[in-house]
């Protein structure tokens, strides 16, 4: 598709890009700054045409990368996938991945501390759950060793269990067995371990019932 640049002209809608003409007639868009460097009056060899293809190409699914990543932060494998599902071959996915990491756009670190951050503050988990979640995020073991290295089980389980407690504070009083049972349920679906959540209750039942020992059932609700 070689020809000479007859015109460049910023598109109505999307004005960080230009479509090109060539001999009159279009032929691509570009993103603007990568037009910045073309001329009217200029010829455009076939590989040239080819290249400036390429690296819209490559610009496209950048931009739709990071429009994935506006919504919440990713793991690069949850970017990796998103875009090969798309069909996009492999290579522009690497390239597009590589230069948001060089951004310091994606990161798994970062990734993975602020999954185990937001889960502690809004929906609680258990080590076990956490390192499970992170897992299916792709994230490898030293990335998930580190971020939930020191957490602190018992307090994660009270967080988890508290609100649910309250709602079955009548419960507590008139059927301690079935209270225990329903936390006990909750918890585990949560991945906290069984001595973690014999303390936790031995504790909310202290605050909401007869305060007497209890173990982890297994009935769910």
């Amino acid at each position: 598709m070689h020809g000479k640049v007859t015109s460049l002209r910023f598109q109505k809608h999307t004005p960080d890009r230009v479509n090109v003409y060539l001999d009159d007639r279009f032929a691509f868009g570009l993103p603007a700054v990568v037009a910045a460097s073309l001329r009217v009056g200029q010829v455009l060899s076939d590989s040239e045409v080819e290249q400036l293809q390429a690296v819209d190409a490559e610009q496209k699914v950048y931009d739709r990368a990071v429009r994935f990543l506006s919504y919440r932060p990713r793991s690069v494998a949850e970017l990796q996938r998103h875009l090969m599902q798309a069909g996009i071959p492999e290579a522009t996915v690497d390239a597009a991945v590589e230069r948001l990491r060089q951004q310091g756009y994606l990161d798994d670190a970062e990734f993975a501390r602020f999954w185990v951050e937001s889960r502690q503050r809004f929906k609680p988990r258990g080590e076990r759950a956490l390192r499970q979640e992170l897992r299916q995020k792709g994230l490898d073991a030293a990335t998930i060793a580190t971020a939930t290295f020191g957490l602190d089980a018992t307090a994660l389980a009270y967080d988890a269990a508290r609100s649910r407690a309250i709602r079955l504070a009548s419960l507590a009083q008139s059927n301690p067995m079935a209270f225990r049972q329903k936390l006990s349920s909750h918890l585990l679906r949560r991945g906290f371990d069984y001595e973690v959540i014999r303390e936790v209750l031995a504790r909310l039942l202290q605050e909401f019932g007869a305060g007497e020992q209890v173990s982890p059932g297994s009935d769910e609700e």
